[in-house]
């Protein structure tokens, strides 16, 4: 990486200089840098508002970049140790889905986990391919699916030598990471392509302590969260590049869904993140390391809790841990991870990332502090006193291996009815349904629906779960295949 050009953030320069210049707009957006819409003014301030600009000559243009946006992706591209990157506005849904639409085709076949984010399965419900799910093994203690096995992924491959690629997600929502060099070894060895939904890694490339990030691991593509663990604007990333692959064709691909209508405040926070962590990410991610540490350390002395570490590395489903994510079961003290998220954020004002049956995260990042990790320890502690109750057995697992059936194009598009939830056992599923976040589906278009599915999402509905993914707006109902028509 040449340091001294990661100094540079050309798109935040270039709006510098085009904020002294008060050019005249006859272009849009139509607020005329907030002339028109003093309330948003007052919302953002003109600071904001006034370099929320269109695409024009002096500021590149996202869709086909030839300045100021090429050489903030060529030093992104530097920073990150890829051959070539994409600034991605429609966060890393957009870059997951160019991924998939790069590498496969209709009717191709995409190795992937099962427990991958929505935004891979709606990929395969755009592009038609068919997807070769590996199941991950699952820890029963923790609630939580682990990652792939290198095994199981050259068990795939060899079964179907035909696949064009492999998704690894590295590391999952949970910071359980995949044996990434193997796997991308054996994808290369076997003519497909490897690409990683690394949306929750980020700061693994500003690290010597932390698991492989997925271009130093050889891997052909991977979507990055900058907006996550990098500091930029929500709905910000990156699409990274292995120099295997063809930047025009992907650019093309990358075009087919992004907006033609990139906001110029989004592109600069990647710029001015990608130069922070460029200059100082190694040493903030050490911080990061250690405030998550500590609260572990904190937080498994109150009792009862379980914050989980480095010491589940088994070297197989659990190959490397991600010691910056901070997960706590909770179920030992009577309470799912979705109650203790609510009452953390209802009794004592703090908003966690998300909670799920068994557990709870809390995304600790460079912009938190000691004092922060204190009063979340306090908090639990208080809970834990206030509010527990009798251990109680909760759902074995946050993953239920699915019956596929059919391809999720086929099954979206298929005729379909809607059923009230407990009459769709058996049936098939014509959408998604999951809990949000993490946004892995609990039922993707395509998968027979069973008792302990049905089971499952009703829990999870009791508990508070954030549920989405049908036209159902209550998820009491379901849409289905019509028999007969698949």
């Amino acid at each position: 990486m040449d340091l001294e050009r990661q100094k540079s953030a050309p798109v935040y320069e270039a709006l510098e200089r085009f904020r002294k210049m008060h050019v005249v707009p006859f272009d849009v957006p139509g607020h005329k840098r907030g002339r028109g819409n003093p309330e948003l003014v007052k919302f953002l301030g003109q600071q904001c508002v006034g370099i929320d600009v269109n695409s024009m000559k002096p500021l590149d243009n996202l869709c086909h970049p030839v300045s100021i946006i090429k050489e903030a992706e060529e030093l992104a591209a530097d920073a990150f140790g890829a051959a070539h990157s994409f600034l991605m506005v429609g966060g890393t849904t957009s870059a997951v889905q160019a991924m998939v639409l790069s590498a496969c085709k209709a009717g191709e076949k995409i190795i992937l986990p099962r427990n991958v984010h929505k935004s891979a399965i709606n990929a395969l419900v755009l592009c038609g391919a068919t997807p070769v799910y590996i199941d991950p093994k699952v820890d029963k203690e923790l609630g939580i699916p682990l990652s792939m096995e290198a095994g199981d992924v050259l068990r795939a491959m060899e079964e179907n030598p035909d696949a064009k690629a492999v998704l690894i997600n590295n590391p999952t929502y949970y910071g359980i990471c995949s044996d990434l060099r193997t796997i991308v070894k054996m994808a290369h060895d076997h003519g497909m392509l490897a690409l990683v939904d690394e949306a929750h890694g980020t700061h693994f490339y500003f690290s010597d302590t932390l698991p492989v990030s997925a271009m130093e691991a050889g891997a052909d593509m991977a979507s990055i969260s900058m907006h996550k663990s990098g500091g930029s604007l929500t709905q910000s990333s990156l699409l990274l590049l292995g120099p295997n692959m063809n930047p025009g064709y992907v650019s093309q691909i990358v075009n087919l869904t992004q907006t033609t209508s990139a906001s110029y405040l989004l592109m600069a926070s990647l710029d001015i993140s990608r130069r922070n962590l460029a200059l100082r990410g190694k040493e903030s991610f050490e911080k990061v390391a250690q405030m998550a540490s500590y609260a572990r350390d904190e937080i498994n002395e109150i009792g009862g809790y379980y914050a989980y570490g480095k010491e589940l590395i088994n070297g197989s489903s659990v190959f490397d841990f991600d010691v910056t994510k901070l997960v706590v079961l909770t179920h030992r003290i009577g309470l799912a991870g979705i109650e203790v998220y609510d009452l953390l954020r209802d009794e004592y004002d703090i908003q966690m990332e998300f909670g799920d049956i068994s557990n709870l995260l809390a995304y600790i990042s460079i912009g938190d502090s000691m004092q922060d990790i204190e009063r979340l320890v306090g908090a639990l502690a208080d809970i834990e006193r206030l509010y527990s109750k009798p251990e109680k057995q909760f759902f074995t697992a946050e993953y239920i291996s699915p019956k596929v059936i059919t391809t999720p194009q086929k099954a979206f598009y298929a005729q379909k009815e809607s059923l009230p939830l407990k009459e769709t056992i058996g049936r098939i599923c014509g959408e998604s349904v999951m809990c949000y976040p993490p946004g892995i589906p609990i039922l993707a278009p395509g998968e027979m629906i069973t008792q302990d599915i049905v089971e499952y999402i009703q829990f999870a509905k009791e508990k508070g779960c954030s549920m989405q993914g049908p036209e159902s707006e209550d998820i009491s109902r379901l849409n289905v295949l019509k028999e007969g028509t698949y």
